[in-house]
């Protein structure tokens, strides 16, 4: 598979052949193959085939209507699919969205569908629902806090009262309350001003620092490969291109259609 280079392998993870000691690549967190979703007699998404390892970031770039909403929905149990969804080494093609929640993924949608009349502090706590302890809850907002200072001066707000960045940032907390190991962020960039949209990346660039696996779908291809460490280019539904993100970056296809450039010349 394309996305082979970015697996890794972790250093006490050997097999022994032949009397030599080889290292065994660390097996994906999420591997999917083959995926398809249909709605009626039109496929939206055709098998789609794509990796991602612990504690990386990976992105799905692609237009407008590429299916790339639609991958995301499929992968938490929204829509129905095809193929294959293995999580944690599980299939998962089957679970409800519930069940896949309580397997720590965690799905931040593009319309980050927050409740008007809720408190930012409110959300927190909801997000939380699959936690047990209220101890754990507490300690899970602290960090929340800690990572977005500005929800932090805002405790109290009423989330229709938020700007656009500061909304954002409560979506990303709220996820992160259910202390996620697979996080899928759809346009986490969407209709934000460009200085918003850098603090956004850095701060998705620090949660890959905490081992948090990140699934990015993004239309800002710029800034997604810029964090992330592969990528994928979806159109009509298909997987048209995908490496490592500094190669996208620099593909003259790539580059032409969503960078708005072609590559430099060394």
């Amino acid at each position: 598979h394309p996305s082979a280079r970015h697996e890794g392998s972790p250093a006490g993870d050997n097999a022994r052949r032949g009397g030599e000691v080889t290292p065994v690549a660390a097996p994906p967190l999420l591997d999917v193959s083959g995926l398809c979703v249909a709605y009626g007699n039109v496929e939206a998404v055709r098998d789609v085939t794509l990796r991602a390892s612990r504690g990386s970031v990976v992105t799905v770039i692609g237009p407008n209507g590429a299916g790339k909403t639609t991958l995301l929905a499929a992968l938490m149990g929204v829509l129905r699919s095809r193929g294959s969804i293995r999580y944690q080494g599980e299939a998962i093609d089957r679970l409800s969205i519930e069940e896949r929640v309580a397997r720590s993924l965690v799905l931040v949608p593009e319309k980050r569908e927050l409740f008007g009349s809720m408190s930012v502090d409110d959300h927190l706590v909801l997000g939380a629902f699959t936690r047990r302890r209220s101890a754990d809850v507490g300690a899970l907002r602290e960090d929340v806090y800690r990572r977005f200072p500005r929800l932090a001066e805002r405790r109290s707000q009423l989330a229709a009262t938020l700007s656009g960045g500061e909304r954002q940032m409560l979506a990303l907390g709220r996820g992160l309350m259910s202390q996620p190991r697979l996080l899928l962020l759809d346009e986490p960039s969407l209709g934000l001003a460009p200085r918003v949209v850098r603090d956004i990346f850095a701060i998705i660039a620090g949660l890959r620092d905490t081992g948090v696996t990140i699934l990015l779908v993004e239309q800002n291809a710029r800034a997604a490969l810029a964090v992330a460490d592969y990528g994928y280019v979806l159109e009509t539904g298909s997987v048209a291109l995908a490496g490592d993100s500094a190669t996208l970056a620099v593909d003259p296809r790539v580059a032409a259609t969503y960078l708005g450039h072609a590559p430099s010349v060394p």
